[in-house]
């Protein structure tokens, strides 16, 4: 099974507005992503679970329809910034393991804290900083860690907008469409 973490994509302001929605910059970045996802097939989630900002609804909207995809949407408690990652860490143990996909769309320091804890078994901060609109992708392996009880994972791989094609190129793609 793969946990695929995604970061929202860039909001229109920096100022501190639960409601704020994704900027034209934030929409490209999502093109970009959901270009690169598109290439090789590596998303398809059964289910992707976002936090209620509209941001975040946004990003998962996006990459839905920009991939053709047609799963289970879901906002889900326990994914805002400020949340304890090990309560969401505790309801992914109920996911089966043999189960499909699952996405969850949120923000940091969460899900770099969340992904710290499924990894190494505690949260750290800084190892696993998503910048906006980058997806890190973990899979679940045949192990719990020691000291949680936690199900282990391992680093797939990691994808952020600096490593895809430039800004301007995406948003000529997200305005064409």
């Amino acid at each position: 099974m793969l946990l695929h973490l995604v970061r929202h994509a860039h909001a229109v302001t920096e100022e501190e507005d639960a409601t704020r929605p994704l900027s034209t910059r934030g929409r490209a970045e999502v093109a970009r992503l959901a270009a690169f996802f598109a290439g090789n097939g590596a998303f398809r989630p059964a289910q992707i679970w976002h936090s209620p900002l509209p941001r975040s609804r946004q990003t998962a909207d996006d990459l839905i329809r920009r991939l053709g995809l047609d799963v289970v949407l879901l906002e889900t408690p326990g994914l805002l910034p400020e949340d304890d990652p090990l309560a969401l860490a505790e309801r992914l143990e109920s996911y089966p393991r043999d189960c499909a996909d699952l996405a969850l769309v949120g923000h940091e320091p969460h899900l770099g804290l969340l992904a710290s804890l499924l990894v190494r078994g505690k949260p750290r901060a800084g190892l696993f900083a998503l910048s906006k609109a980058a997806a890190l992708t973990l899979e679940s392996v045949e192990s719990t860690h020691k000291r949680s009880g936690l199900r282990r994972w391992r680093v797939r791989w990691l994808v952020a907008p600096e490593l895809l094609p430039s800004i301007d190129d995406a948003a000529a793609i997200y305005l064409t469409k």
